[in-house]
């Protein structure tokens, strides 16, 4: 355990006591962990306040193969995203709906012919982003050879039957959510999912934010690592469920090895988990998409994308979800703090990005210490303090 964890905080505009408030948070979490995080907030794009501190890896342990020395977290520190990830995917979404290259109420067969096969021709794209298609592992298991390979994935996931009526439950599509988008987007414009976020969002308002990160960057990188009791899924109490809940995370969040510390892993395109970036670009982005003039995507549809189009208990995970095409809403679990509306994406272990839009704010909060989700409030004391000093 850090003894003197190592903190570096910016006010960049918060009132004097707002920002105190948030450091004794910040430390206070800081005081108890084993790695490092960042919290940043940032208003159209600027930032307002910024915290880092700890360490790039976990006392005691090394780095992960080709990822950098331990070191104190800065503000270059870049991360996993794990399902924060899914965020920027529906920010890629959001884009092509803008433009004319995808729309929600088609089906997936009109850009995927593939797709209509084992009774799925109805299947809409807004099933796929909602997360209520009922794909939410693929069958056969493919092998390990293929886990990094989208195409293969979602070929599989094509010729699937669903587990359900799509559209009738909602269920969280950890990994699936990935392959079904990635090959969407792929089939409507003929690029990568990597390519689109880098040509539409991380290029023009130049964030640190990659899908397919370069092996120039693995420097900065920050060995992830669970904390020793670190469980998944921990709403849900049902065996049988428990099995499906295995089969989709035995690869990576449940399975041997170390995946989302690999080389493999941080080069490959992988649109539910594999995103790395720093806490302030994904702040920034968050910020950028709640201002009032439309930078990235139209405000008709963005509110479009953030309405509501599913919700309801997680028919595998028995936890309470609502979702927007992609983005997850503020939930009955407080998720996004005490302000609604909100918007954004988690992602496993604690990490949180996100935008309260009547106030104009992204926020990113991002660690490498993965935590239990019903042991952690590092996010949620964080924005607890962020709600009473942001007008």
């Amino acid at each position: 355990m850090n003894t003197a964890p190592a903190i570096t905080t910016h006010n960049d505009g918060l009132p004097a006591a707002g920002f105190d408030g948030l450091k004794d948070v910040f430390a206070t979490h800081l005081a108890t962990a084993e790695g490092g995080m960042a919290f940043c907030v940032y208003r159209d794009g600027a930032p307002l306040a910024r915290f880092y501190g700890g360490r790039t890896v976990r006392d005691g342990g090394s780095p992960a193969v080709g990822a950098g020395e331990a070191a104190d977290w800065s503000a270059g520190t870049m991360a996993v995203l794990f399902s924060g990830t899914k965020g920027v995917v529906a920010t890629i979404a959001a884009i092509l709906v803008d433009r004319g290259l995808l729309d929600p109420h088609a089906t997936v067969a009109a850009y995927w012919p593939e797709f209509a096969a084992a009774g799925k021709e109805s299947v809409t794209v807004a099933h796929i982003l909602s997360h209520t298609v009922g794909l939410v592992y693929v069958d056969p298991e493919p092998g390990k050879n293929l886990r990094y390979d989208n195409r293969a994935q979602a070929a599989l996931l094509a010729a699937q039957a669903p587990l359900w009526t799509p559209g009738s439950r909602v269920a969280y599509h950890a990994l699936t959510y990935g392959y079904l988008t990635a090959e969407l987007f792929y089939r409507a414009t003929g690029k990568t999912v990597g390519t689109l976020f880098k040509e539409l969002v991380a290029g023009p308002l130049d964030l640190e934010i990659h899908l397919g990160l370069p092996e120039s960057l693995d420097g900065r990188l920050a060995t992830v690592f669970r904390s020793d009791n670190y469980a998944i899924s921990t709403f849900l109490q049902d065996p049988v469920r428990r099995k499906i809940v295995d089969r989709m995370y035995g690869q990576s969040l449940t399975g041997t090895g170390d995946p989302f510390n690999s080389v493999e892993m941080r080069r490959a395109e992988m649109a539910s988990g594999g995103g790395i970036a720093t806490a302030d670009a994904m702040a920034a982005l968050y910020s950028v998409l709640a201002a009032p003039a439309a930078a990235l995507v139209s405000a008709e549809t963005l509110a479009a994308a953030t309405t509501t189009w599913a919700e309801g208990v997680d028919a595998v995970n028995d936890r309470p979800l609502r979702f927007g095409l992609g983005y997850e809403l503020a939930d009955p679990l407080g998720s996004y703090g005490p302000v609604a509306p909100a918007f954004g994406h988690s992602g496993a272990g604690g990490g949180l990005h996100g935008a309260w839009p009547d106030k104009n704010i992204g926020f990113s909060f991002l660690s490498n210490e993965m935590l239990s989700e019903d042991q952690d409030r590092r996010a949620k004391d964080l924005l607890a303090a962020l709600a009473r000093t942001v007008p």
